[in-house]
């Protein structure tokens, strides 16, 4: 199982981001598209990038869990599963996807360009299941203006925090990543006071700074959302991105948290949901739900470049195990076909 250099899991925020999640259709030959397009991947991303090698284009490609049982069987990653709906104080839905493209660049016709490439590649193998324009709004705030991802960790902290190592050797060099798409109640939300607000977040909205643990409710996001271990603090990655349609008065936050292990996620989702202890639940759910949930697998970057060459290799060494074989001799009547020589001599 190849592995070793991750996907830009841990890249730096961009301007601009599209969230791709599709289905793929049954049939061999819609697999191999998109075993095809894995190994392709990255030519296609250096191709469109060098169009403008400063917009810092990136992709990151994921696989569902019956995606990858489709795709590449056994072995699978250790962790791999459906996204777990969870029913608390507020709903977080499980939705479907097999396959998950998160396409980033500093300019957004960057980022247009390779999702069509990457479509166009895949044409009538898949189907849609989601598709969000992200931007980046002022200094880094979501629609309900606050800052996000103030306490994502940087550098090589990012990378511990997000790439599997030696707690799945097979599959060192991948990341997990769960995605859901919230819709926001802004004029329910923009009625409340901000001090409260600020209760609702544990940060101050302007300058952004933590409220302390004095005057920070229990109920607050970032209080919630903090998940210890043997004293450490469990560290992901949130690549979340602010979208809407004003014409639909859609407003919203496209959630994208990367990470060793789903269960860091998992564990944030269930205090947020259900709360912390039970009935204690994230207030910033009033005013903002999720209608999409889905969990994938990102192998290394080394695995999708060598996705086409894993089978043709394998079909090469069973040919060549054949060819190896000793044919076995004709059998007809017992005899060496002498008499037979014999006759084709005789016709000269």
């Amino acid at each position: 199982m190849p592995s070793s250099n991750p996907q830009p899991v841990a890249a730096p925020l961009t301007r601009a981001a599209m969230f791709l999640v599709v289905t793929v259709n049954d049939g061999a030959a819609h697999e191999e598209t998109v075993k095809g397009l894995a190994a392709d991947l990255s030519g296609l991303l250096r191709s469109v990038g060098f169009r403008d090698s400063d917009s810092r284009l990136s992709c990151v490609m994921g696989f569902g869990s019956d995606a990858w049982d489709r795709l590449f069987g056994a072995p699978r990653p250790k962790e791999l599963h459906p996204f777990r709906e969870i029913q608390g104080q507020h709903h977080a839905p499980a939705t479907p996807g097999d396959l998950f493209f998160h396409i980033r660049a500093q300019r957004m016709d960057m980022c247009f360009e390779l999702a069509t490439q990457i479509m166009g590649r895949l044409g009538d193998t898949v189907v849609t299941a989601d598709e969000v324009h992200g931007f980046k709004y002022f200094d880094d705030r979501d629609l309900l203006g606050f800052v996000d991802g103030t306490e994502n960790p940087v550098d090589q902290d990012a990378i511990d925090a997000t790439v599997i190592g030696d707690e799945d050797p097979a599959f060192a060099g991948g990341s997990y990543v769960i995605v859901q798409k919230y819709l926001h109640d802004l004029k329910a939300w923009n009625a409340v006071p901000v001090e409260q607000q600020e209760g609702f977040v544990g940060r101050t909205k302007l300058s952004d700074i933590e409220l302390d643990d004095a005057t920070k409710p229990s109920f607050a996001h970032n209080a919630l959302t903090v998940i210890e271990e043997n004293g450490q603090e469990l560290k992901i990655v949130r690549a979340n991105m602010p979208f809407g349609e004003v014409g639909k008065g859609e407003y919203g936050t496209y959630f994208c948290g990367y990470t060793s292990s789903p269960r860091k996620v998992e564990l944030m989702l269930e205090n947020m949901f259900v709360g912390k202890p039970p009935g204690n639940y994230d207030r910033l759910l009033d005013f903002s739900r999720p209608v999409t949930g889905t969990l994938f697998f990102v192998p290394s970057a080394t695995f999708l470049d060598e996705v086409a060459a894993a089978p043709a290799a394998a079909a090469a060494a069973a040919a060549a195990e054949s060819a190896a074989e000793p044919a076995e001799p004709a059998m007809t009547d017992g005899s060496l076909g002498i008499g037979s020589l014999k006759k084709e001599a005789s016709k000269e």
